[in-house]
């Protein structure tokens, strides 16, 4: 496994996340052998939020980990959509959300602290001082060793960054979905964050499993893959579904046979070529996937490999920074 620099903090170049799979899309037995063969395989960076099957993730995380080193384990949870019920205050980066929030995240997780506590979207509604005021105050009990955000905007980022200097507590990352398809980060988030000292943790390396390869213009999904499972990431993977889309994504299959890659490899070790990006979150089904796809660790991609890619995907690739976004107001 390699590993990189979040911060002063080293974390595994590839991290495991449960967005799709603990508590909804695999039973418990099978997400905890999943956690298992992460740790076998070297991964020691695992990401969670509190609103992953509605706090369930953060709970079979938590027993998937019980009995490990704490001090050898980077674990990373997130504050913002609402979790329980979804009343009024459930949700949202209010000082109020967020105190009781890491409180019922470090009792799911059964742990003393995190070490990293994100904001998973901007709140429009929440002054951004109140926000970063008590993301301080968690710093300073030692429920958290570092902060960071999901999926802000530049000018977000930079604000946030300013307060946390004022403030003197570490605001090291931000998580954006990032892969071939996706690269809305590239043209204004990834210069001002590798100004300002930020790095980059990304979801969805390889589109939802767009491109794997497995999913072939004209043709339905494989019975079983996650476009045929609404529980686990079919309205997500929707936006890949387009013929054109998987023709150019089937161009890609050579380029990886040349390179000796499969498909997932490669696209995971496209996201790591980013000097800006600490590490790609992973996920997974089944053991296997994952000892498939952290064989991506460490390997570099050649100017030719990087070239072919994009003359590949062609102008199916989005690059506009306008598509980072959050709700404009917390109306859920």
């Amino acid at each position: 496994m390699e590993f990189r620099n979040l911060g002063g903090m080293k974390i595994s170049a590839i991290s495991y996340g449960n967005w799709l799979t603990h508590g909804s899309q695999v039973e418990e037995d099978t997400a905890v052998l999943c956690v298992q063969r992460a740790l076998e395989e070297g991964i020691t960076t695992f990401d969670t939020a509190d609103v992953y099957a509605n706090t369930a993730a953060e709970t079979v995380l938590g027993k998937a980990l019980a009995g490990q080193r704490r001090e050898g384990l980077e674990i990373f949870t997130k504050v913002y959509w609402p979790t329980g019920p979804g009343q009024h205050n459930d949700h949202g980066l209010s000082r109020k959300h967020i105190m009781e929030s890491i409180d019922a995240s470090l009792r799911r997780l059964g742990t003393d602290y995190v070490d990293l506590y994100q904001a998973h979207r901007y709140d429009y509604e929440t002054p951004l001082e109140e926000t970063m005021e008590a993301f301080a105050d968690v710093v300073r009990s030692g429920k958290a060793h570092y902060i960071g955000v999901s999926e802000w905007r530049a000018e977000e980022i930079r604000a946030a960054h300013a307060l946390a200097r004022e403030l003197h507590i570490p605001l090291v990352s931000n998580q954006p979905q990032y892969n071939m398809l996706w690269r809305v980060i590239e043209a204004e988030v990834v210069p001002t964050c590798a100004e300002l000292g930020i790095q980059q943790i990304v979801w969805s390396p390889i589109g939802q499993g767009a491109l794997t390869g497995k999913y072939r213009p004209g043709e339905q999904p494989p019975a079983g893959s996650r476009a045929t499972d609404d529980k686990g990431g079919a309205g997500m993977i929707s936006r890949w579904m387009a013929d054109d889309i998987l023709e150019r994504v089937q161009r890609l299959v050579p380029v990886a046979e040349q390179a000796g890659l499969s498909m997932a490899q490669m696209a995971i070790a496209w996201t790591l070529q980013n000097p800006n990006v600490s590490s790609a979150i992973i996920g997974a089904s089944r053991p296997d996937q994952v000892s498939e796809n952290v064989k991506a660790a460490g390997v570099v991609l050649e100017a030719e490999v990087m070239e072919a890619i994009d003359l590949a995907l062609g102008e199916v690739v989005e690059a506009d920074p306008a598509k980072t976004q959050s709700p404009a107001k917390r109306d859920f």
